[in-house]
């Protein structure tokens, strides 16, 4: 039978790689939790106290009870890779996610997560993504003499057909991407772990956002970005089985759901 938080210490039980529920004999995840705090007050960034981010956690956890069938393993370290990126995870703001896959938690970031990270970087006057709908005036062009027109209609018609991502450095350099929403579903169906999590998934309970955040992850790829924030792209939706002692920090290899490491997700050609 699987030891319990209580039964042996948290270094020790990584070192073993046990896959202990998060959910134990008496020892809840909610109790986990709260053990973690003086881990989680060293990771987090000044403005945001560990009362309210134990609490954020906490409050994600009754909300979507799944997450109480995770290891202790992958829950710590989604956790932990939030507090350590300063995004409060699974609240209306969007910026992050803990999403259960099976018994193990998924780390996801949010597309408000990936702006304010790119607006840390001290890099970018302005960075955002928009849906654009069949009524609206939209033109682009790549090349030596790129374009990208959008006027959106006062009263758009359905649903969006196309999303752009754009960025423009505040030394005066740009770039955008553009993807169809028929791109973006191929996208997410192969890629995306988190689509199969039925009504808790973000892909079903904010399409737009995840949209958003795709389009933008592709034009990121060639966008200045700091150490920090890429390695957060790379440990954006995938699942980690061990973390370090002092819980502070979120190292090696990223393990996808299936347990195998992750691969690098394919070019996209835009606008196709």
């Amino acid at each position: 039978m699987a030891e319990t938080v209580n039964q042996v210490g948290l270094r020790e039980r990584m070192a073993q790689k046990t896959q202990a529920p998060a959910r134990t004999q008496g020892n809840d995840v909610m109790s986990l939790i709260k053990r973690m705090e003086p881990a989680i007050k060293r990771a987090l960034p000044r403005q945001i106290s560990p009362e309210r981010f134990s609490r954020i956690v906490m409050t994600a956890v009754r909300q979507n009870p799944k997450l109480q069938a995770c290891t202790a393993e992958s829950f710590l370290a989604a956790m932990m890779q939030s507090a350590q990126l300063g995004l409060e995870p699974n609240t209306p703001l969007g910026l992050a996610y803990i999403i259960p896959y099976g018994r193990e938690a998924q780390f996801q970031m949010g597309y408000q997560g990936m702006l304010d990270m790119a607006y840390r970087t001290g890099e970018y006057k302005s960075i955002y993504a928009q849906p654009v709908y069949v009524n609206d005036k939209f033109e682009y062009e790549y090349g030596l003499d790129e374009k990208l027109v959008h006027v959106p209609a006062e009263d758009p018609e359905g649903e969006p057909v196309k999303y752009y991502a754009l960025y423009h450095l505040k030394n005066g350099g740009y770039g955008f991407v553009v993807m169809s929403r028929k791109q973006i579903e191929r996208h997410r169906d192969k890629y995306s772990q988190a689509a199969k999590q039925g009504r808790h998934s973000p892909w079903a309970t904010d399409f737009d956002s995840m949209a958003k955040k795709t389009v933008l992850k592709q034009l990121l790829k060639y966008a200045p970005k700091s150490v920090e924030f890429a390695s957060a792209l790379a440990a954006d939706e995938t699942v980690k089985r061990e973390i370090d002692e002092d819980m502070s920090t979120v190292p090696g290899e990223y393990i996808d759901v299936e347990g195998s490491a992750v691969e690098e997700e394919e070019p996209l050609v835009a606008g196709k």
